[in-house]
C-alpha cells in the first residue's frame, strides 16, 4: 500500500505522473475499446490514490489530471457531438459509514440541520447515453465521451426496441433525456453462446456486450443485438416542468420512457441503507447488472444551491457494492469427477457480476467444507472472487433460509459410473473406485493428455474430446495417433469403415488436415512433458521436470517404477512418501502399462539433458511466482525456471531471490517489497529464460 503520509514532493509528482498515464490508458480501454483490463476495484483504487495525493499536494495537480476529466476522448471513427450540458460522473463511496458523511457534508454546505429527502436508484452497469428531442422529434443521440464531447450514436439508438423517435405528448421545445443502455443477462448469455458457436469474440460481462453493441459504425449490427435502456436524468431542457428528481422520473415515464422500478424516495440515512441492503441481496435475481446504488437529493432547488465540484455534483453520490463479493442464490450442488477420480462439489449459482466478471459457479472444495459451512441448496450465499482465485462461497446467510431446506448429503456413489466413492482416513477427498472404466475419469485424462503442457495438440479441445469419446472415436490416448489411418477411405464392406471426419459438422478438409499435422508434430515430445501427460496423481509439470532431470530417460524411470525401486525417487527434493507411493501405484496397474507400451510404439521421447548450467541467470536462485500470468501458465513458468537451475517456492521469505509478478499480484508482492526482494515482470522473466 502506498504510504501517502510520509511521501515526499518529488515522490508525489512521480506517482501522479504514473497515475495520469495509467488511468488514461484504463479509460481508453473501458470507454473507447469496450475491453477493460482493470476490474472496477483496481480502477477505483487508482482514482482514489490520485485524489488522496492531490489533496495532500494541491500544488502538484497536473493539467492532465484524472480528477479534471470524465471518461475518454471519442474515437476518431465516430462523428463528434458537443454536449451543451456536460455529462458528469459521480463520486463513489464503498462503506456504509460514508453515507452518513455524505449527508452531513450536504447539511454543512446548506447550513441546515433539517432532514433531507433523497432518491435511491439502482446504478445500471451499462453505457451512458443522451437523447435530444426538438419539438418532440428525436434528432440526436450521443455517448458520454469525455463528458463534453461525445460520439454520435443517433442511428444506433433508433435500433433499440422501444426507443421513442417521436413524443406524442406536450414536451419542452428542447428536451434532452439521459440514461443507460444495457443488455439483460439472458440476452448476454445468448449472445456469448452464439458467438462461441461461430468462433467469434465472447464478452466478459453484459456491460462490455452492451457497449460493444451500441458503439458500432454500422447500426445494422446494433439492430441484431437485444439492447435495453432506462432514463434517469435530463440534460439540455428549454423548460423544466418538474421540481424534484422523483417528479422527473414520473414525468418521463408518462412520456413512454422506461425508468427503474426500484427507484425509491428515502427520508433519512436508515432508509437509504435499507434500500442498499435490499438491492445487494436481490442483485442476482435482477435480469440486468447493477454495480451499486445512486443517492440523489430529491429537491431541485436544493440541487441548484449545492451545485458541482470539478467533475461531480455535490448532491449525488454512487454507493458501490463490494467489488470482490456479491450475494446470490445457490441453485444446485453438482459433483464433478476429475481424472484422478476425485469427487469435487461445485455450486451452481444465480449468475451475478463480481469484480467485472459474471460468476455462475463456485467451488465448494469438499464434503467437509459443505458440512462446516452448512451449505444447502436454495440458500442465499456470499461469494467471493479475488485476483486469480476461483470464486468460492464465503458464508451462508442463515437468516434468509427457508426452514424446510434439508441438509445436503454428499453422494457415496460416483455420479458418472455408479461405482463406490470411498474416502481414505487421511484424505479430505472422496474418490470414485471405477478407475478408467469411469467415463468421467477417462475423458478428463484424455483432456489432460492433449493439454498445452503435455502433448499440446491443437484442434483437440475439450468439446472435441467429449464428442469423440462419446462416439467411440477416441477412448484411449493411443487412439489419437491412429486417427489419420482410420480416417482414410476403406472398402465398403470393411468391418472398420472410414471415420470421414471431413463430413462432420464444423469440420472440413482444411481443419482435419491441420489436426493430423498437429498430432504428427506432437509425436516428438520431451521426457518431462510425456511424464506429465500420463496423468499420474500428484505429478504436475514441475514434478515431472524433477523426475526427468534425475532419471534422464523414460526407460530408466519406468524400469525403476515397475521394480518399485524408490531409493532415487524419494531422494529427490520435492517428492515425498505419499507422492512416491502414488507414482508406484500408477505403474502397478496393468491397464496403464498396456497404454504406455502402445504409446512407445508411436511417439519419440527425448532423453533429458542437463540444460541448466552455472552461467544461467536463475541458477541456484529461489524464485516465487505471484499474480496472473498472461503468456504462460503457472506450471509452464515453473518448468522454465527449473530448467534454468532455479528452485521454485510457493512463499516469499528472506531466502527468496526473485519474485515474478503477474497481473493482480497481491500479498506475495507486498511481502517482497517489504523484504527488499527483487521483483520482475512476466516480460522480464520471459526475456531471462528465452
Amino acid at each position: 500500500m502506498t504510504d501517502i503520509k510520509n511521501m515526499t514532493e518529488p515522490e508525489a509528482a512521480e506517482q501522479l505522473a504514473y497515475l495520469a498515464k495509467e488511468i488514461e490508458k484504463a479509460n481508453i480501454a473501458y470507454y473507447q475499446n469496450d475491453d477493460p483490463y482493470l476490474d472496477d476495484a483496481q480502477y477505483d483504487k487508482l482514482r482514489h490514490l490520485n485524489d488522496a495525493i492531490e489533496a495532500k499536494f494541491p500544488q502538484l495537480i497536473r493539467a492532465d489530471s484524472p480528477s479534471k476529466r470524465i471518461g475518454a476522448k471519442v474515437k476518431s471513427d465516430f462523428k463528434k457531438i458537443e454536449l451543451k450540458v456536460p455529462m458528469l460522473s459521480l463520486a463513489d463511496i464503498f462503506e456504509k459509514t460514508e453515507v452518513s458523511d455524505f449527508i452531513m457534508s450536504i447539511k454543512r454546505f446548506l447550513n441546515s440541520g433539517e432532514d433531507i429527502v433523497f432518491t435511491s436508484e439502482p446504478k445500471i452497469d451499462g453505457l451512458s447515453f443522451s437523447a435530444l428531442y426538438e419539438n418532440g422529434i428525436f434528432v440526436r443521440g450521443s455517448t458520454r465521451g469525455d463528458g463534453r464531447i461525445g460520439e454520435d450514436i443517433t442511428d444506433n439508438l433508433k435500433e433499440i426496441k422501444g426507443f421513442p423517435v417521436f413524443l406524442d405528448k406536450d414536451v419542452p421545445e428542447r428536451f434532452e433525456v439521459r440514461g443507460e443502455v444495457f443488455m439483460s443477462k439472458a440476452d448476454f448469455f445468448a449472445l456469448n453462446k452464439k458467438n462461441e458457436e461461430e468462433g467469434k469474440k465472447t464478452f466478459a460481462n453484459p456491460r462490455n456486450a452492451a457497449a460493444g453493441s451500441l458503439r458500432q459504425l454500422d447500426a445494422r449490427i446494433t439492430a441484431k443485438r437485444n439492447l435495453s435502456f432506462l432514463v434517469y436524468t435530463w440534460g439540455d431542457v428549454s423548460d423544466i416542468r418538474w421540481k424534484s428528481q422523483i417528479e422527473f422520473l414520473e414525468y418521463v415515464k408518462e412520456l413512454g420512457f422506461p425508468v427503474n422500478q426500484y427507484n425509491k424516495v428515502c427520508h433519512n440515512e436508515k432508509e437509504l441503507l435499507a434500500s442498499f441492503d435490499v438491492l445487494m441481496e436481490n442483485r442476482a435475481s435482477l435480469d440486468y447488472d447493477i454495480d451499486g446504488i445512486v443517492y440523489k437529493v430529491n429537491d431541485l432547488e436544493l440541487q441548484k444551491r449545492l451545485g458541482f465540484l470539478t467533475r461531480t455534483p455535490r448532491w449525488a453520490i454512487a454507493h458501490k457494492f463490494p467489488a470482490e463479493q456479491a450475494v446470490t442464490r445457490l441453485n444446485n450442488i453438482r459433483v464433478q469427477v476429475g481424472r484422478t477420480g476425485a469427487l469435487t462439489p461445485v455450486a451452481d449459482l444465480e449468475p451475478v457480476n463480481v469484480g467485472g466478471v459474471i460468476v455462475s459457479h463456485a467451488t465448494l472444495h469438499n464434503e467437509d467444507e459443505i458440512k462446516r459451512k452448512d451449505v444447502r441448496i436454495g440458500d442465499m450465499v456470499v461469494i467471493q472472487r479475488a485476483g486469480d482465485v476461483i470464486p468460492q462461497i464465503v458464508e451462508v446467510l442463515i437468516d434468509k433460509r427457508n426452514g424446510d431446506t434439508p441438509e445436503y448429503q454428499f453422494p457415496l456413489f460416483c455420479p458418472e459410473c455408479g461405482a463406490h466413492a470411498i474416502r481414505e482416513e487421511d484424505e479430505a477427498v472422496r474418490r470414485c473406485t471405477g478407475g478408467l472404466s469411469c467415463p468421467a475419469q477417462a475423458v478428463e485424462r484424455l483432456k489432460h493428455f492433449v493439454s498445452r503442457e503435455a502433448f499440446n495438440i491443437e484442434g483437440l479441445g475439450d468439446k472435441v474430446i467429449d464428442e469423440f469419446y462419446k462416439e467411440g472415436i477416441i477412448k484411449t490416448p493411443y487412439d489419437i495417433f491412429t486417427l489419420e489411418e482410420r480416417n482414410k477411405p476403406t472398402d465398403l464392406f470393411s468391418a472398420s469403415p472410414s471415420l470421414n471426419l471431413e463430413n462432420r459438422d464444423g469440420w472440413g478438409k482444411k481443419s482435419v488436415s491441420k489436426l493430423f499435422e498437429a498430432i504428427n508434430k506432437s509425436k516428438d515430445i520431451t521426457l518431462q512433458k510425456f511424464i506429465y501427460a500420463l496423468g499420474i496423481r500428484q505429478v504436475g509439470s514441475a514434478t515431472a521436470y524433477l523426475i526427468a532431470k534425475h532419471y534422464h530417460s523414460f526407460s530408466n524411470f519406468m524400469t525403476a517404477m515397475v521394480a518399485q525401486d524408490l531409493q532415487l525417487l524419494i531422494s529427490i527434493d520435492g517428492i515425498g512418501g505419499a507422492m512416491a507411493n502414488d507414482i508406484v501405484e500408477f505403474f502397478k496397474e496393468q491397464h496403464n502399462l498396456d497404454i504406455i507400451e502402445k504409446l512407445l510404439g508411436v511417439v519419440r521421447i527425448e532423453d533429458f539433458g542437463d540444460i541448466a548450467d552455472t552461467s544461467s541467470p536463475l541458477f541456484g536462485k529461489t524464485v516465487v511466482f505471484t499474480g496472473t500470468l498472461t503468456t504462460l501458465t503457472r506450471s509452464e513458468a515453473k518448468s522454465k525456471a527449473l530448467a534454468m537451475g532455479a528452485k521454485v517456492s510457493g512463499s516469499v521469505s528472506l531466502h527468496t531471490d526473485l519474485v515474478v509478478a503477474g497481473e493482480s499480484a497481491g500479498s506475495k508482492l507486498s511481502k517482497a517489497q517489504e523484504l527488499g526482494v527483487k521483483v520482475i515482470s512476466e516480460d522480464e522473466f520471459n526475456a531471462m529464460v528465452s
